[in-house]
């Protein structure tokens, strides 16, 4: 059965979105009332300024209200002025005259449509950032724990794929706590600076709104206006909750494009979270375990599968935001006082931009939230090589006796014995020191150095095995990562402090 009217855009082929607060903040119909919430705060700092009558302030904010108008019918005729304010306002027009006639005239007064919309999808992104912070918080707080909580539980560090050399879970999760803070960071000065009004006219000179005060407020014409042109942009910011510009911006799309960046710097931190949960969760790896939930993860064919389902709704967004701002940033070429085609072309993905990086901040609190850390797991990952995710550390310490060039050489030789026979590195390099000639007698290390080795000297004549198994302990050589640790988590606190909460 058809219809004349399309069903709503419901997120079947976008879950990431589906449900989460930052989808209910950027419907169509919150677009369309953040644009009628601009009329009627424009209406409202007017005749706060003298310029429109306080009854039809009144008249217009109770008739911009997103139920009176028909959604679908107002996208519909958009295409005749390739823009959805031009009916909008004519709606909204009718709407205000049918209760007041003599209001009508001050409906969308001095304005042009790129005010309105502009201004509009600050909102819509001021009201949506508001959203994702709030998440971005919950994120942080939950990175800072299992960094505290993991400070010193070693795990393999891998490099292209493969164990490299030890590392702690601690400073994992504090690498992810770092991005998510610069990514924080950033939203929240383009948040609290970087969201203007754009009140320009009909071609950024606000000609209109000035000649509208001069006819009605004749206050306003004893300086020429110069006082009511630098007071209306202020009070409509103050009033919206939005930024001051320092002139219109019509065609200086600064705003949509830093915002963008900032998204698109979001959803790949957040995505590289997200990698490594998804990775880690392997069931080679097992280190890691995404929340349980009834039904999450679970496969149509294969019933014992419980994949990484929210790992793979984030980097599903972390993927799709970059192109998106690629889009902004190409329609930020603007020609004359308004293009054809470019400003239009900025709207439906900055709107997708804010969908995909609110939903990305959403799921990514409960993820890190329940997120489950095997540390034994993590430990027996660390001994699947016998000793050769330490071979960097040998290495180091043999060139005491043996100079750098030769140490490597011995080790790289050893360890590919190791990997081929199964031994462990310790015993294959105990049996190649013992038939090397040496300058000193083999010795025991000194406790301080199998306790703390990375603090210690490197004596010569290390030729025991027992001391090789002990320098080969992978919980030995994880380096400054707790003190690196501490810093981020130093950090966390310190941004806690400065928002007046704790972390």
């Amino acid at each position: 059965m058809t219809t004349s009217q399309p069903p709503a855009d419901t997120g079947f082929l976008s879950p990431v979105r589906s449900g989460t607060p930052a989808e209910a903040a950027t419907t169509d119909a919150a677009c369309l009332q953040a644009m009628l919430d601009t009329e009627a705060a424009l209406a409202r700092v007017q005749a706060r300024l003298g310029t429109v009558p306080e009854s039809a302030a009144r008249a217009i904010a109770e008739a911009a209200r997103a139920e009176h108008f028909d959604l679908y019918e107002l996208a519909v005729q958009a295409r005749g002025a390739a823009n959805p304010v031009v009916p909008l306002v004519r709606r909204l027009t009718e709407l205000v005259a049918a209760e007041d006639a003599d209001a009508a005239h001050s409906v969308h007064q001095g304005s042009t449509s790129q005010d309105i919309l502009d201004t509009g999808l600050m909102l819509v992104a001021a009201r949506t950032l508001d959203l994702v912070l709030a998440d971005l918080d919950r994120t942080a707080a939950a990175l800072a724990r299992l960094a505290a909580r993991h400070r010193d539980t070693p795990m393999a560090a891998r490099t292209l794929g493969q164990h490299a050399v030890p590392t702690t879970f601690g400073l994992k999760a504090a690498g992810w706590l770092q991005g998510v803070l610069d990514a924080r960071d950033r939203l929240r000065r383009v948040r609290g600076e970087g969201l203007p009004v754009q009140l320009g006219g009909a071609a950024g000179t606000m000609a209109g709104y000035l000649q509208y005060a001069l006819l009605h407020a004749p206050a306003a014409a004893a300086d020429g206006g110069q006082r009511y042109i630098q007071e209306l942009p202020a009070a409509l910011a103050a009033e919206l909750g939005l930024a001051e510009p320092l002139v219109p911006w019509h065609t200086v799309r600064t705003p949509l494009t830093d915002l963008g960046a900032a998204l698109a710097l979001l959803t790949g931190a957040l995505g590289s979270v997200a990698a490594d949960v998804q990775l880690l969760s392997r069931t080679e790896s097992g280190e890691l375990a995404e929340p349980a939930a009834e039904g999450r993860g679970t496969s149509s064919a294969m019933p014992h599968k419980r994949n990484p389902a929210l790992s793979a709704l984030i980097r599903s967004a972390a993927y799709q935001v970059p192109s998106l701002v690629g889009t902004l940033m190409q329609a930020s070429v603007h020609d004359d006082e308004r293009p054809a085609g470019a400003w239009h072309a900025e709207w439906a993905p900055l709107r997708d931009c804010l969908r995909l990086a609110g939903g990305a901040a959403h799921t990514a609190a409960e993820l890190t939230e329940g997120l489950t850390v095997h540390a034994e797991r993590m430990r027996a990952n660390l001994d699947l090589t016998g000793g050769l995710v330490v071979s960097e550390r040998l290495a180091a310490l043999l060139s005491v006796e043996l100079g750098r060039a030769e140490a490597k050489a011995l080790l790289g030789r050893a360890s590919a014995e190791a990997a081929t026979t199964g031994r462990h590195l310790a015993d294959v390099l105990a049996d190649a020191l013992a038939q090397a000639p040496a300058e000193a007698p083999a010795q025991a290390l000194p406790e301080a150095l199998l306790e703390a080795p990375a603090q210690a000297p490197a004596p010569a004549g290390r030729r025991s095995a027992d001391d090789l198994r002990k320098l080969s302990d992978p919980g030995h050589y994880t380096g400054a990562a707790g003190q690196l640790v501490d810093r981020v988590l130093g950090r966390f606190r310190l941004d806690g402090r400065a928002d007046g909460r704790t972390g």
